[in-house]
Parts: C-alpha cells; sequence; structure tokens
C-alpha cells in the first residue's frame, strides 16, 4: 500500500501554492485536491505536477508499506 510521507498540500501551501491558486493555473485538477486532502492516493500525472512543483522525487512523497505490516501494526 502506498501512504504520503508527508502532508502534501500543506507542502504546496508552504510554498505558496495554495488549494484555489492550483485550481486556478490548472495546476491540479479538483479530483486530485480532494484526493490529497482525504490522504487517497493521486494519479501519476498528478503526482509529476506535486514533484515539479515541489522540486521533489516521488520516493520524497510517497512510500510503499507492506499490507502485512499494517494488519499488524493493527492488531
Amino acid at each position: 500500500m502506498l501512504v504520503y510521507k508527508i502532508d502534501v498540500l500543506e507542502t504546496l501551501k508552504e510554498n505558496g501554492y495554495n488549494t484555489t491558486k492550483l485550481r486556478k493555473e490548472k495546476l491540479l485538477g479538483e479530483n486530485s485536491i480532494q484526493y490529497l486532502r482525504e490522504n487517497k492516493m493521486i494519479g501519476t500525472k498528478a503526482l509529476n505536477t506535486v514533484c515539479k512543483l515541489l522540486d521533489m522525487q516521488p520516493g520524497n512523497i510517497i512510500r510503499y508499506i507492506d499490507d502485512e505490516n499494517i494488519k499488524n501494526n493493527v492488531k
């Protein structure tokens, strides 16, 4: 399962990209912004845009956690 390492919307905001600017300049679509709010994974095109805006690699933004590790931590 992929999870975010950072709060993407907060990091974008810290770098001058609030949600209004993201929408107005058509940098990210409403669905992508909503997914980020809900901590759901965005698509590769949106991830590419986020990486470009933040000057980061995907590995700085997301990481993989084995589903078995998640199940073991819940118990």
